[in-house]
């Protein structure tokens, strides 16, 4: 063969894959770094409360530091190319919600969280395992849309015949025991979006009639997905569940917007939420005093009935400053029955102050680049919108309760992601980063060339 003959045949070789790192012995050391700083909170409010370590940090420390490892072996055998971030900011932040919690029983003697909730964090990181372990490859969720939308509505209607707590029928109650089903049911419409918007993403982009400029998809492609979004709002409502009614709205956009392309469906989707939440607000009384709550935060101060829930979080704020007050030294507890749950960041900005607020946003906002930026590099569009799915419902929650406790906007009620007192939610935000983490293995197994394989 001539020289040409070899410089044309070396020219049409495919380029080698490019192998690129696992990373896993960075995993390892901020999953170390994680747990350390998980233990000194712990040892830093039992020597601010009582001039002593808790004689159980050494357990906390071993248990949270087992749970970590053991989830990290998984990844390592079986997610070997995921991101390395994703796992160490779970960890952190479970620790940090557990401290936090442990810090609060402290007060209220009578009701212990803490011990409940490390159940459900181990519970959390046992369908981790599960996840990263059985589920090999992400496509195959395409295939049960309909299973996961049919098990979401059923499961959004389930707490309809239990009794409201709190003036919100979110909770299903049996002998003591009780789970919130709108969790699940966040990531099982993720699923079921992402599927149907990944295959009918042509017809919604370019089908249909212009509305100035708009363009509308028909209705035969975009009736299904509005009548299940209608559904399942319609039935939040009644249960009192705005908070969960506005994240499967900011959901049902944000991946309409990210597999069309068009940006007036961000603009549709603002005018529809502004007027939802105007009607709802001047219609349902339990919305409505919230709403007014909000408006006028101080007017029962001025009224003389003392501060309510929303007042004391501002003064929670207020008297954290820059640095803090210093783990087990605040007052957020005067926040009321709802201080673990609701408003538990008002004590992660009292003890911590706004430095330390930061940095737990700051992890908030790592978590749900490092999943956006999966998106970006997946090439099917069913991962790609999965993964975008999920990060944005970390961002929603995170936004609508901090916009909540800190009077940006009225409060809605639902669980701060992993700090927050609440199984469904901790299990729900591990599942969430196992599927991120399933995602991002896949994402970057494209640029090894090994990607498709089962």
């Amino acid at each position: 063969m001539s020289k040409a003959g070899t410089t044309v045949a070396r020219a049409d070789a495919p380029a080698p894959a490019v192998r690129l790192p696992r990373r896993r012995g960075i995993e390892l050391s901020l999953i170390v770094v994680a747990v350390l700083l998980s233990v000194y909170g712990y040892c830093a409010v039992g020597l601010a409360r009582h001039g002593t370590v808790p004689p159980g940090a050494v357990g906390y420390g071993a248990g949270l530091g087992v749970l970590a490892l053991v989830a990290h072996l998984a990844v390592r055998f079986r997610a070997p190319y995921a991101d390395p971030l994703l796992l160490p900011i779970g960890v952190l932040l479970n620790g940090l919600g557990l401290v936090l919690i442990y810090r609060l029983d402290l007060e209220t003697p009578g009701d212990r969280a803490a011990p409940a909730q490390l159940v459900w964090s181990t519970l959390g990181v046992a369908f981790f395992i599960v996840i990263v372990v059985l589920l090999r490859d992400h496509r195959v969720l395409q295939r049960y849309a309909y299973v996961c939308v049919a098990a979401a509505l059923g499961l959004l209607i389930l707490p309809i015949l239990f009794p409201a707590v709190n003036g919100a029928r979110i909770w299903v109650r049996v002998a003591g025991f009780s789970i919130q089903p709108g969790e699940f049911a966040k990531v099982l419409l993720a699923v079921f979006f992402a599927a149907y918007l990944a295959a009918n993403r042509g017809a919604l982009a370019y089908a249909g009639r212009r509305v100035w400029r708009v363009q509308l998809p028909t209705g035969r492609v975009l009736g299904p997905i509005v009548a299940v979004w209608l559904v399942s709002v319609g039935v939040l409502v009644l249960e009192r569940d705005l908070g969960t009614s506005l994240l499967f709205f900011g959901l049902f956009v944000v991946l309409l917007y990210v597999a069309t392309g068009r940006t007036g469906w961000i603009a549709v989707g603002l005018l529809l939420a502004a007027l939802g939440a105007v009607a709802v607000g001047w219609l349902e009384p339990h919305v409505h005093s919230r709403v007014e709550d909000w408006l006028h935060p101080f007017a029962s101060i001025e009224a003389g009935r003392g501060p309510n829930q929303l007042s004391q979080s501002l003064f929670a704020f207020a008297a954290g400053g820059i640095t803090g007050t210093g783990l087990g030294l605040g007052h957020s507890v005067l926040i009321g029955f709802a201080v673990k749950s609701d408003f538990i960041l008002a004590t992660a900005g009292e003890e911590l102050g706004l430095a330390g607020l930061s940095a737990i946003f700051l992890l908030y906002g790592l978590l749900v680049e490092r999943g956006y930026r999966t998106g970006l590099a997946l090439r099917d569009p069913f991962g790609r919108l999965l993964a975008v799915g999920l990060a944005s419902i970390v961002a929603l929650q995170v936004f609508v309760i901090a916009g909540g406790v800190g009077g940006l906007i009225p409060l809605t009620g639902m669980a701060m992601p992993f700090l927050a007192q609440g199984g469904s939610s901790v299990v729900t935000n591990w599942a969430i980063v196992a599927l991120l983490v399933r995602l991002s293995d896949s994402a970057r197994r494209t640029y090894d060339g090994t990607e498709g394989t089962p």
